[in-house]
C-alpha cells in the first residue's frame, strides 16, 4: 500500500520525524518497505505568472516571456515550450537555482536575447516524465511563493508491506489508528454528518444470498455534473497514492476507499432497469467488466443483477453496462459488506487486479458502512452538485464478534516480561478495543474491522506490538547446554545436500504449488490435491513430484543460453490417501514425504581440453546416485520400468534392500521437445528418508596374499539382463564356501554380431584372493568353472571360445 505522509498526518500527527515514524510502524508489524521523498531535492524554484509571450526575433520556436516572480519587477525569460502563453502560472527557476542532477541556473543570452531564469517542465523538476510543455500550476497560487511549499513537495511516500491478516490497515484511517496507538497522538474523527435529503427516490434491492452479502447500503443522487473537475487536493493525494485520476465520480470513489478503507461503486442510474438483485451467478453467465474484459462466471461468484442483466461482479469489479460516463447525471451509490470467503481467490482466478477484491477477501469493516456512504455523498454533492435521496441500509447476515479471553499470566509468560494489568488496559484502550476485566482476565470484543482477532495469542500479539518489541529485553538461556550426539549411521538433509553439491550440482527451491498439467504429464496423477485459494491461476495444485520443477528450471536456463545445468531439490511432496510414502506427517489423508531429486543436462563435464565433449547419460547420473547412497550402493538395484516422465527404454525403478525408493532415467523425448530442449535431461527422484541411513564402518583385517584376476567371456540370450546374471553369481558364491575367495565381479565388455542378434557376448572380470594362503591355478580354475556352471544352469549361458 502506497500513500503520502502528509495524508497520514492529516489524521494522526505525532511529534516525530518521517524516519522515526517509519521505524515505529515497522516495529509494530506494518513494515515500511520504502520511504522515499515525493520530489527530488531542488532549490530556488518559485511560482511565477507569464504576463506576456512574444515571438523571438531570431528563432521560430522560441518565445520571449515577461514573467512576474513576485519580486516587483518583471523578468525576461526565453522559453521554447509550446504551451508558454500569457496568463499561465508555471514554475520558475531563478538565477542561482539548483535543479535535480546538480544543474545550476545562470543568466544566458539565447539568439541574441538575454534570459534571466528558466521556466520548468515537470520532468526538469523530477516530478514526472512529462516534458511536452511547462508544468501548469493552479491560477490561484501567488507569484513568488516557494514551489516546494506551494505544492507540498516536502512530502514522503510510504510503501507498506502488509501481511494478509491486517486488512484494517489498507487505508489511511487504519494506519492512522495504528500511529495513534503507538505514539499516543490524537486521532482525527471521521465526519459522519448526514447530508440533506431532498429526494424521495429509492432503488429496491433484494439480497438473495446472505452467505455472499451481509449488509447492503445505497442511495440515489440526481442532477450530478460528471464533468466537474476533481479538486487539486484530491487529485494530488490520489496521484501520490499511486492512483490515476479519471473523473470526479470515479476519483471520489477511489478517494473514499483509500482514506477510509471502504470500497464503493457508482452505478449510472439511467442504465439500470428495475431494482438490484444480489445473488450467486449461474453457470454459463457472462459479464463485461469495466476493464473491457468479458468473463465466464462460475456458480461460486457473486453478482449484482438489474432487470435480468448482470451489472457487477460482487465485491470485485463493476460491469461496463452500468458504468458512469461524463454524460451521467443520475447515479446510485453502493457500499456493502461482502463475506471474505465469498470473494477470496476469485480475482486471481479471473486475473483481475482489483483494489476492492484485495480488501474484501481479507475482510472490511461492516459497522461503518452508512457513515462512509454519507462521507462519499457529501463529497459528490460538494464537487458535482445534485440532490440526494434517503440512504437504504439492509442488514442481512453480519459476522458474530465473539469475545476473546486473554489471561494476564499467560501473556506475561509468552512475552517473557512482567506485565501489570494497567499496562494491558492502556494498550487495549489505545487500540480502541471494547473490553472487560475480570480479575487477571481480559474479555475483548474485537472491533468490526479486525478480522484477525480470534484467539488468545492474537491479543498477546497486540500487547507486544504496542508495548514494543524493542522494549522486550534479551535474556540468555539459563538451561544447561547439552551437546546432542548425532547418530553416525544417519545422514541428515545437510549431508545429502553436501554430497550432491560436491558432485557439481546446485540446489534449487521451487514452489510446492505447480501446474495441473505437470501432475498429469510428468507423474500420471489425474487427481492431485487442488488449492482452494491459489496464489496464481496456473499454480493450482500441490506437487506430488519434484521432477516438474527441475525441468522448468532447466528450460529457463536453456532459454538464457546456458549449455550445462546440474541441479537438485530437497523438499516435500503431497499426495492423497497415502499414495506417497508416509513419513508420519499425514494430515487429513494427505501424505507429505520428503523427496530428493536431481537433474543433469548438457555436457557430462564442463568444457575442457583434456576430455572430448559428450552429453550426460544415464550412467553418469547413476554414478552420482551411487555416491549419494555411499556404501549401501552395493544393495542398489535398477529394474527396467515405465514412468510417465521418462523415456520408456531408458528408465528404471530404484530398489534399495528390496524396497522401491524412486526412479532414474532420461526424460521422455515428448516432454523434452515440449520444453524446447535439444536433448533430454537425465533425472532421478527418490525418498530422502530411504537413503539417509548409512552403514557403520567396521574394520577388517586385510589379506596379505596376492590377487588373481581371470576373465570370463560367455554367450547369453540378449534379453537376459546383467543384474539377473550378477544375482545368480552372488547366490552361488553365498552357497559355496569354496567360492569365498571371489572378491569382486565386473562386467567390462558387451558385444553382439548384429543389432538384431538373439544372443550377445558378455566379458566378466573376476578377482580372487585367499585369506591365509596363495591361491593355486587349479583352485582358481575350479572357482571359474563353478561360476560358469551356475550361469549355464540358470540362464543357458555358454563359454565363448
Amino acid at each position: 500500500m502506497q500513500f503520502p505522509e502528509s495524508w497520514l498526518r492529516a489524521w494522526a500527527d505525532p511529534d516525530i520525524d518521517s524516519q522515526t515514524l517509519a521505524h515505529r510502524l515497522t516495529m509494530a508489524g506494518l513494515e515500511v518497505e520504502d520511504a522515499d521523498p515525493y520530489a527530488p531535492p531542488f532549490s530556488g524554484v518559485v511560482v511565477a505568472r507569464i504576463e506576456s509571450a512574444e515571438p523571438h526575433p531570431n528563432a521560430d520556436k522560441l518565445r520571449v516571456c515577461q514573467v512576474n516572480d513576485g519580486s516587483g519587477a518583471l523578468l525576461q525569460i526565453v522559453c521554447g515550450a509550446p504551451n508558454a502563453a500569457a496568463g499561465l502560472v508555471v514554475p520558475l527557476a531563478r538565477v542561482g537555482a539548483e535543479l535535480p542532477g546538480g544543474m545550476r541556473i545562470g543568466p544566458v543570452k539565447m539568439r541574441g536575447v538575454e534570459s534571466h531564469g528558466m521556466l520548468c517542465s515537470a520532468r526538469e523538476l523530477g516530478l514526472s516524465q512529462d516534458h511536452a510543455g511547462l508544468l501548469e500550476l493552479s491560477a490561484g497560487l501567488r507569484p513568488g511563493q516557494d514551489l516546494r511549499q506551494a505544492l507540498d513537495l516536502n512530502d514522503t511516500i510510504y510503501t507498506l508491506k502488509l501481511t494478509p491478516n491486517r486488512a484494517d490497515c489498507l487505508s489511511i484511517l487504519g494506519v492512522a489508528r495504528e500511529v495513534s496507538a503507538l505514539t499516543g497522538c490524537a486521532l482525527r474523527t471521521v465526519d459522519v454528518s448526514q447530508v440533506e435529503v431532498t429526494l424521495d427516490d429509492r432503488l429496491p434491492v433484494t439480497v438473495q444470498a446472505p452467505d455472499l452479502c451481509g449488509r447492503f447500503a445505497g442511495r440515489i443522487v440526481r442532477g450530478v455534473n460528471a464533468r466537474a473537475a476533481t479538486p487539486d487536493w484530491i487529485k494530488s493525494r490520489l496521484e501520490r497514492a499511486g492512483q490515476r485520476p479519471v473523473s470526479a465520480l470515479v476519483d471520489i470513489s477511489n478517494y473514499v476507499m483509500l482514506e477510509l478503507g471502504r470500497p464503493t461503486h457508482v452505478f449510472d442510474l439511467a442504465r439500470i432497469q428495475g431494482g438490484l438483485t444480489v445473488r450467486w451467478a449461474r453457470a454459463g453467465e457472462r459479464l463485461e467488466l469495466l476493464n473491457d474484459q468479458t468473463v465466464d462466471l462460475a456458480a461460486d461468484v457473486g453478482v449484482i443483477e438489474a432487470g435480468g442483466a448482470l451489472e457487477s461482479m460482487a465485491g470485485i469489479m463493476g460491469g461496463l453496462a452500468s458504468a458512469v460516463t461524463l454524460d451521467t447525471t443520475d447515479v446510485y451509490l453502493e457500499a456493502a459488506f461482502w463475506w471474505p470467503e465469498a470473494i477470496m481467490g476469485r480475482p486471481r482466478r479471473y486475473k483481475l487486479n482489483s483494489e476492492a477484491g484485495h480488501r474484501f477477501e481479507r475482510g472490511v469493516d461492516f459497522a461503518t458502512i452508512p457513515e462512509h456512504l454519507e462521507r462519499m455523498t457529501a463529497l459528490i454533492l460538494s464537487i458535482c452538485g445534485g440532490q440526494a435521496g434517503p440512504l437504504d441500509d439492509q442488514i442481512v447476515n453480519l459476522p458474530a464478534r465473539e469475545p476473546v479471553r486473554m489471561r494476564l499470566t499467560r501473556c506475561a509468560r509468552v512475552l517473557g516480561i512482567p506485565l501489570e494489568g494497567q499496562d494491558v488496559e492502556a494498550v487495549f484502550t489505545r487500540l480502541g478495543f471494547v473490553f472487560e476485566r475480570r480479575d487477571d482476565d481480559f474479555i475483548v470484543t474485537p472491533p468490526a474491522a479486525r478480522f484477525d482477532l480470534t484467539i488468545e495469542e492474537d491479543l498477546i500479539e497486540e500487547v507486544a506490538r504496542i508495548y514494543g518489541f524493542d522494549r522486550i529485553p534479551d535474556h540468555p538461556p539459563v538451561a544447561p547446554a547439552v551437546m546432542r550426539a548425532m547418530p553416525e549411521t544417519h545422514a541428515g538433509p545437510h549431508a545429502l545436500r553436501a554430497v550432491l553439491a560436491a558432485r557439481d550440482y546446485q540446489e534449487v527451491i521451487n514452489f510446492s504449488f505447480v501446474e495441473g498439467a505437470w501432475e498429469r504429464d510428468y507423474n500420471g496423477n489425474a487427481d492431485p490435491i487442488r488449492l482452494l485459494n491459489p496464489i496464481a491461476s496456473q499454480l493450482a495444485v500441490m506437487r506430488s513430484s519434484l521432477i516438474g520443477g527441475l525441468l522448468a528450471n532447466i528450460a529457463h536456463n536453456a532459454k538464457r543460453r546456458q549449455t550445462r545445468v546440474r541441479i537438485f531439490e530437497l523438499g516435500r511432496v503431497f499426495a492423497k490417501d497415502g499414495a506417497a510414502k508416509d513419513d508420519g506427517l499425514t494430515v487429513a489423508g494427505v501424505a507429505q514425504p520428503t523427496y530428493l531429486a536431481a537433474a543433469a543436462w548438457g555436457p557430462a563435464l564442463a568444457e575442457q581440453w583434456g576430455e572430448p565433449v559428450r552429453s550426460v547419460d544415464f550412467f553418469d547420473v547413476k554414478r552420482d546416485l551411487e555416491a549419494l547412497i555411499g556404501a549401501r550402493a552395493a544393495d542398489l538395484r535398477c529394474e527396467a520400468a515405465a514412468h510417465p516422465a521418462l523415456h520408456p527404454g531408458r528408465s528404471a525403478r530404484l530398489l534399495l534392500d528390496g524396497q522401491a525408493i524412486g526412479w532414474l532415467g532420461e526424460v521422455h523425448p515428448r516432454w523434452a521437445q515440449a520444453l524446447d530442449l535439444p536433448h533430454a535431461p537425465v533425472v532421478f527422484e527418490l525418498d530422502a528418508e530411504a537413503v539417509s541411513e548409512r552403514i557403520f564402518p567396521h574394520p577388517q583385517e586385510q589379506s596379505r596374499q596376492p590377487v588373481v584376476v581371470r576373465d570370463l567371456a560367455i554367450w547369453v540370450d540378449a534379453d537376459v539382463p546383467w543384474q539377473s546374471l550378477l544375482d545368480t553369481l552372488q547366490q552361488r558364491i553365498a552357497a559355496d564356501d569354496a567360492l569365498s575367495v571371489v572378491k569382486d565381479i565386473k562386467l567390462f565388455d558387451i558385444w553382439r554380431e548384429a543389432e538384431a542378434a538373439r544372443q550377445r557376448s558378455l566379458a566378466l572380470r573376476l578377482w580372487f584372493q585367499g585369506r591365509d594362503t596363495t591361491l593355486e591355478d587349479r583352485q582358481v580354475e575350479q572357482c571359474v568353472q563353478s561360476l560358469l556352471d551356475a550361469l549355464t544352469e540358470t540362464h543357458g549361458a555358454r563359454l565363448r571360445s
